[in-house]
């Protein structure tokens, strides 16, 4: 079987980090990020869920993801993937949206996948300034000439969407301040005055995730900016909530694709590649 290949690096200049996912045949849950997400698959073949809808990826085609949009894969005809993407911060966003378009408000792919798409050039191109550390200016020059193309075609200016009942806004909120405790379902029956089964149905029915997805979630997210930091691998399992540093390093890669320690690297050393 293929080696697996995990190549990542977060660029300083642009703020925005760049990975390669290389021989991987791993299924990934059903989770969300806080940031967008454009990859490519240069190679293999996968079964995704994103937005309660099913879709099959392929070479050529592009993976486009809002903050929040609950997704997951699974590999198809036991094929290996080989995929690139750029992950992009709201607050890095804005301020591409203020540059080509002038306007503060976030964008919103309109949809998760674009089939053989025209642009995975320009986002390749960006993807190796970033890998091979060029000049500033050639940087931001693929990141321009891959956005704007797509914003053009495939986002619009973010729309309210439906808010979730105040019960539920309430639990999220309750969830991401006390992450880091064991969290019982009677507690959050207790908070939003739901019976359990009631509760478990509406939390996954307007979030798309469980209530212990969305928990899982949010402590991994805790956890990577605790990494950032220089925390210790120990040190950043106990402080997010896990029980322990082996549960937390399974998480971790079962949601990243990574492990903590590879992680962390990136932070300290400015990449990661595999040996």
């Amino acid at each position: 079987m293929e080696k697996e290949h995990r190549e990542v690096w977060f660029d300083n200049d642009l703020q925005i980090e760049a990975y390669q996912l290389h021989g991987i045949v791993q299924k990934f849950p059903n989770h969300f990020h806080p940031y967008y997400v454009i990859g490519f698959i240069e190679g293999g073949k996968r079964q995704m869920w994103c937005r309660h809808k099913e879709y099959v990826c392929e070479k050529g085609d592009m993976i486009l993801f809002n903050p929040l949009d609950n997704h997951h894969c699974a590999p198809l005809d036991d094929s290996i993937l080989d995929y690139r993407a750029v992950n992009i911060q709201p607050e890095v966003m804005q301020t591409i949206m203020e540059e080509l378009f002038q306007t503060k408000q976030l964008p919103h792919f309109t949809t998760p996948l674009i089939k053989n798409c025209e642009y995975t050039q320009q986002l390749s191109s960006l993807y190796q300034a970033i890998m091979e550390q060029a000049c500033t200016l050639e940087k931001e020059e693929a990141l321009y000439f891959l956005m704007q193309p797509l914003m053009e075609n495939y986002m619009e200016i973010e729309k309210e969407d439906a808010p979730l009942e105040e019960p539920i806004q309430k639990l999220c909120a309750y969830i991401e301040e006390h992450y880091a405790e064991n969290i019982t379902l009677q507690t959050l029956s207790e908070l939003s005055h739901f019976s359990k089964s009631y509760l478990l149905n509406a939390f996954t029915r307007q979030t798309g995730v469980s209530c212990y997805r969305y928990l899982q979630t949010v402590r991994i997210h805790q956890a990577k900016k605790m990494l950032e930091k220089g925390l210790s691998l120990k040190d950043a399992a106990m402080a997010a909530g896990f029980s322990d540093q082996s549960h937390f390093t399974n998480f971790f890669k079962m949601f990243i694709g990574l492990t903590p320690k590879q992680y962390q690297r990136i932070f300290l050393k400015g990449a990661m590649h595999d040996e």
